[in-house]
C-alpha cells in the first residue's frame, strides 16, 4: 500500500504547537512501522521555511525521491476574503498533485490549516476523498461557534473545512472521547471513525531535577514556594484558567501559604490583564499567580519534574496531552473529569469536577496533604504514561489504514516491465560536454529502463541504438509527465537547459547536477529577455535580499561568480546526484550541514579510450611523428586560464623547441576575451585552436597528444570530464587544485596550487619536456 502523508501541519504556523508536533511525530512513527507499505511525504512549497528540517528528520526513513513538494499561488490565508479564488484553485492544484502519486491512502495530519498562512487543505475538491484519512484533534468550535467563530470568515473557513471532514473516507481521532464526539455530532457511522490516541516526546520523562537549571528557572519567575503549576497551551475559556485561580484562593490557608501557582504557556497581554485582575478580586497577591509565557521544552520538563503538583482544569479536550507529558516526568496530576481527561489520566482519585472551584480546592488540598494518597498518584501516573507511545499510535494507524483500504500494491499488478523513464537533457550534436556525458551514460540504462528522450533540439547525432529511443518534446513531455514512473533531469550552467527549471518545478524528479552554480544561465536568460526576472528572482530566493540588491546595483559578473542560485532547483528536485564530493561541500557551505546529507555522489563515468592507432591519429591531425603535442581541452574562456597558460609557454623551453606543439581543443566564443587570445598566439605558427571538435576528431587529440594542461580559476561545482579523458589516455596532465580537481591523487597529475604563479606552470611544461620518464609514469598512474 502507498500511503502519502500531507505534512503541512508540521510547516504552518501549527507547527509551533502541540499539532505541529503531533503531525511530526505521527508522520515518523508511520514511517518507522510502515513495514511493507510505501511511505510519501508531501510538502507545501510556500511554506519553505520547514522543508529542509522536514527533509533531514526523515532521513533514512523515507527515501528523498519519496518527499514531495507541490506548489501553490499565494497568498492564500482565509482571514483574508480577497485571497478565496486563489485559495479553491490551490486546493485543486494539491489534490492533482497528490494524484499524481497514486496513492492507495492518503493521511492528512492536520486538516484545519490555512486560516492565517499559506497551508491549504481539503478532502475532495479535486478527488481522491475516498481514500483520504483524516487526524481529528477535536470538534470545538463547531460544538461552540459563538465562542470560537466570531468573524464571517472564520465561520465560512470552519464550514468548508467540516465539509471536507464528512467526505474524508476515514477519520483518525486522538482519543476515544473525540472519536465518539465525531460519531455523534458528525452524525459518522462508527467505522468510520478509529481511535488511534497520542503520546508524548521521548524527553518528557523522569530524572533527577537539575540543581543549575532549577536555581535559574526560581530565580527567573520569582518561586519562593512549593508550586502548583498548570500548561494549558491556551487561554481560551475552556481552559478555565480563572475557574483554577479560584480555587487557588479556596485553598485552606496553611496549604495556600506554602504555594504558588505557575500557568506556564505563551499568553497574550490582553489574557494577562484579564486575568491577573480576576486574581486580585480573589484576593491573591502578587507573588501567589506567575505567568510564564512562552517555555522550551527543556524549561517544561524542568518545571514538571519540580511541580508539587499538575492541576489540568479544562472544560473541554481533544485529548489533554500536558496532563500526559506532566505523568511522563513523575509529576502528581489530577485533573477535571469531562471529555477526554479521564481516558488520559486514568485514576477515578484524581478526577473533579471542573465547573466547581471549590471541587478544584478540595482536590487540591487532599493530594497535597495525603501523603499515601500522593503516593498512589505518583505509581499510577508512572505505569499511566507507559500506556501511550508514539509507536503505538503509529502501529494503530497502519493497522487502520491496512483495515479500511486494505492491503493493496501500492500500483495495480501489472506484467513485470521496466520502469519508464523520461530522459531530459541535450545530446549530440549540442555543443556541450553533457550532451557527450548523456549519450554515453543511456547505453547503460537501456537494460533498467524503459527510455523517453525529452529533447529541446532539432537534430541528433547519436549511434543507432539511442537514435531509436522514442523522442518527445519539451511541449509534449509538459502535458504528459504524469505516464512516467521516474523523471532523469541532466541539469547545467549553459542554454541548453534553461527550459529545465520551468519542466522541474511543474514535473519533480531526479536532477544530475553536473554545475552546482547556476547563476550564469539564469543571468543570461533574464540578459536576452527569453525569462524577465528569472536571475533576480534566483538571486532573492536563493541567497536573499543582499544578494539581489548586489545582482543589480554592483558589477554582474561579480555577482554571477559569487553566488549559485540553485536553491530552486534543489528543493523541486525529488534526489540529487554529483560527481564529486566538492559539490557537497558546496552545498554546504550555501545552504548548511544538512543541505547534501541525501545527496549521492557519483564519479563522472567516462567511456574507455577509443582503440586507435597513435600515429594514424597524427597523421589525420597533421601533427608529427616526433612533436610533442601539449593539449588543452575545452571552450576558451577566462575561467580556462588561457591566456595563463600560453604566456607560461612562451616563456618556456617549449616555445623555442620547433618539435613541441600547443593546441587548444575547444571553440574560442570571441568577446574581448577570445580576441585577447587570438592576439597573444598571432604570429606563433605552433600554438593553434582547433575549435569546436566532434567526438571522433576530439579523441583523435586524446590518442596523439603527450600533454594535457587542464586549469580552472574559478569552479562552478562541476568535474572536467575533460581531465578524467586525458587522464583516462594516460596523458601526463598539469592541473590546479581548483574545486574537484583538489582531490585528484597527487601521484597521478601534475598537481599545481589552486592560485599558482605563473612561473609553476612554466616549471612543470619544462619539467614535463624534458623528462620522458616522469611523463609515461603519471600517465601510467593516471590511467
Amino acid at each position: 500500500m502507498r500511503i502519502v502523508i500531507d505534512l503541512q501541519g508540521a510547516q504552518s504556523e501549527s507547527r509551533f504547537r502541540g499539532i505541529g508536533r503531533y503531525s511530526l511525530a505521527l508522520a515518523l512513527g508511520v514511517a518507522r512501522n510502515a513495514g511493507p507499505h510505501e511511505v510519501w511525504l508531501l510538502l507545501n512549497g510556500a511554506l519553505a521555511d520547514a522543508i529542509a528540517d522536514l527533509r533531514a528528520a526523515f532521513a533514512g526513513l523515507v527515501p528523498p525521491e519519496r518527499i514531495r513538494v507541490f506548489e501553490v499561488p499565494a497568498p492564500l490565508a482565509e482571514l483574508h476574503t480577497d485571497n478565496s479564488a486563489r485559495t479553491r484553485a490551490a486546493e485543486l492544484l494539491r489534490e492533482h498533485a497528490i494524484a499524481q502519486l497514486r496513492p492507495d491512502a492518503v493521511l492528512v495530519t492536520s486538516l484545519f490549516e490555512g486560516f492565517v498562512d499559506d497551508a491549504v487543505v481539503s478532502v475532495g475538491a479535486f478527488a481522491g476523498a475516498e481514500r483520504t484519512a483524516v487526524v481529528l484533534y477535536d470538534l470545538i468550535p463547531f460544538l461552540n461557534p459563538d465562542a470560537y467563530l466570531g468573524t464571517p470568515a472564520q465561520r465560512l473557513y470552519y464550514e468548508r473545512k467540516i465539509a471536507s471532514l464528512r467526505r474524508a473516507g476515514l477519520l483518525l481521532s486522538i482519543s476515544d472521547y473525540s472519536r465518539q464526539e465525531a460519531i455523534d455530532a458528525l452524525r459518522l457511522a462508527p467505522e468510520q471513525v478509529v481511535a488511534i490516541s497520542t503520546a508524548v516526546d521521548d524527553s518528557f520523562q523522569p530524572a533527577a531535577p537539575d540543581a543549575r537549571l532549577w536555581s535559574e528557572l526560581r530565580s527567573r519567575y520569582g518561586l519562593t514556594r512549593a508550586m502548583l503549576m498548570y500548561a494549558p497551551g491556551g487561554f481560551d475559556a475552556r481552559k478555565n484558567i480563572d475557574g483554577l485561580i479560584t480555587a487557588f484562593s479556596l485553598l485552606p490557608a496553611a496549604v495556600r501559604a506554602g504555594h504558588q501557582l505557575l500557568i506556564a504557556s505563551k499568553v497574550g497581554q490582553h489574557d494577562r490583564d484579564a486575568l491577573l485582575a480576576h486574581a486580585a478580586r480573589a484576593g491573591l497577591a502578587a507573588d501567589e499567580l506567575i505567568f510564564t509565557g512562552y517555555v522550551s521544552d527543556t524549561d517544561l520538563i524542568e518545571l514538571y519534574r519540580n511541580a508539587a503538583l499538575f492541576v489540568f482544569p479544562s472544560r473541554h479536550e481533544g485529548f489533554g496531552l500536558p496532563a500526559l507529558e506532566a505523568m511522563a516526568c513523575g509529576a502528581l496530576v489530577i485533573g477535571a473529569d469531562n471529555t477526554s481527561i479521564p481516558e488520559v489520566i486514568g485514576c477515578d482519585e484524581a478526577m473533579f469536577n471542573a465547573d466547581d472551584p471549590a471541587a478544584i480546592a478540595a482536590k487540591i488540598a487532599e493530594v497535597l496533604t495525603d501523603d499515601a494518597l500522593q503516593q498512589r498518584l505518583r505509581a499510577h501516573g508512572a505505569q499511566q504514561a507507559k500506556r501511550f507511545s508514539w509507536d503505538a499510535t503509529a502501529q494503530r494507524t497502519v493497522r487502520a489504514l491496512e483495515a479500511w483500504r486494505g492491503q493493496a500494491p501500492a500500483v495495480a499488478a501489472t506484467p513485470a516491465r521496466k520502469p519508464k523513464l523520461a530522459f531530459v537533457t541535450p545530446l549530440p550534436p549540442e555543443r556541450t560536454g553533457i550532451a557527450d556525458y548523456a549519450a554515453q551514460l543511456l547505453p547503460a540504462l537501456l537494460d533498467h529502463f524503459d527510455i523517453e528522450l525529452v529533447l529541446k533540439q532539432d537534430q541528433l547525432t547519436v549511434a543507432p541504438e539511442l537514435a531509436a529511443l522514442p523522442q518527445r518534446s519539451v511541449d509534449w513531455f509538459d502535458q504528459h509527465a504524469d505516464d512516467y514512473d521516474q523523471i532523469l533531469y541532466q541539469f547545467g550552467n549553459s542554454p541548453f537547459h534553461s527550459h529545465m527549471f520551468g519542466l522541474l518545478r511543474r514535473h519533480p524528479g531526479v536532477v544530475v547536477l553536473h554545475d552546482f552554480f547556476l547563476s550564469g544561465v539564469l543571468a543570461y536568460e533574464q540578459r536576452t529577455g527569453n525569462m524577465p526576472g528569472v536571475w533576480s528572482q534566483a538571486l532573492f530566493d536563493s541567497h536573499g535580499y543582499p544578494a539581489l540588491l548586489a545582482g543589480q546595483h554592483t558589477d554582474q559578473a561579480e555577482a554571477m561568480r559569487i553566488y549559485p542560485c540553485n536553491l530552486a532547483v534543489l528543493q523541486d528536485a525529488t534526489r540529487v546526484i554529483v560527481h564529486s564530493e566538492h559539490a557537497r561541500s558546496l552545498a554546504r557551505q550555501w545552504y548548511g550541514e544538512q543541505a547534501a546529507a541525501n545527496w549521492n555522489v557519483v564519479p563522472l563515468p567516462r567511456a574507455l579510450p577509443v582503440q586507435q592507432d597513435r600515429a594514424a591519429a597524427r597523421r589525420a591531425l597533421g601533427i608529427a611523428d616526433d612533436a610533442l603535442l601539449v593539449c588543452s581541452f575545452g571552450f576558451i574562456a577566462p575561467t580556462k586560464l588561457t591566456l595563463e597558460l600560453i604566456e607560461a609557454w612562451l616563456a618556456s623551453r617549449l616555445h623555442a623547441d620547433p618539435r613541441c606543439v600547443l593546441v587548444l581543443v575547444g571553440e574560442n566564443h570571441g568577446g574581448d576575451y577570445g580576441a585577447e587570445v587570438t592576439a597573444a598566439i598571432a604570429g606563433h605558427e605552433r600554438i593553434r585552436i582547433a575549435g569546436w571538435t566532434d567526438e571522433a576528431v576530439y579523441h583523435q587529440y586524446l590518442q596523439a597528444a603527450d600533454i594535457g594542461v587542464q586549469l580552472r580559476s574559478v569552479s562552478r561545482g562541476e568535474t572536467s570530464a575533460a581531465v578524467l579523458d586525458c587522464m583516462n589516455y594516460g596523458l601526463a596532465t598539469i592541473v590546479n587544485a581548483n574545486g574537484s580537481m583538489a582531490a585528484l591523487p597527487t601521484d597521478t597529475v601534475w598537481q599545481l596550487a589552486d592560485h599558482f604563479e605563473l612561473a609553476a606552470l612554466t616549471a612543470a611544461l619544462d619539467g614535463l619536456r624534458d623528462d620522458a620518464g616522469r611523463r609515461q609514469a603519471l600517465g601510467a598512474a593516471a590511467a
